[in-house]
């Protein structure tokens, strides 16, 4: 099975299965990573779901045209701190290629 790492607020990092198929915001939610709410359950509705995707990872997290969707875009203008490396959690679907994705959580104090 995949794995995947968060990076936590205090700079720990969290290694968990992810799953085929599962967005990124549920994977969190599954490993009880509060922090990733997901209120909207990921329907593209709110921003609660914000993570910066690791530099290594970013253009494989990208959907096939290579850019965020516009509703993707509108959304992170909600969210707080954004950086070119922001994507909405729920809008990253593991597969194959993201095993070993590394993500951090809002609020790290990460260059990227």
């Amino acid at each position: 099975m995949p794995t995947m790492t968060f990076i936590m607020t205090d700079g720990t990092e969290k290694k968990v299965d992810a799953p085929l198929g599962l967005s990124v915001m549920e994977i969190a939610q599954k490993n009880d990573i509060e922090q990733i709410e997901g209120a909207c359950g990921g329907s593209l509705a709110c921003a609660t779901c914000h993570v910066y995707v690791h530099p290594d990872w970013w253009d494989k997290c990208l959907p096939e045209d290579g850019a965020r969707s516009v509703e993707e875009e509108d959304m992170l203008d909600l969210a707080f701190d954004i950086r070119k490396s922001s994507r909405l959690s729920c809008q990253i679907i593991m597969r194959e290629e993201l095993d070993g994705l590394v993500v951090a959580l809002p609020g790290v104090k990460a260059s990227w």
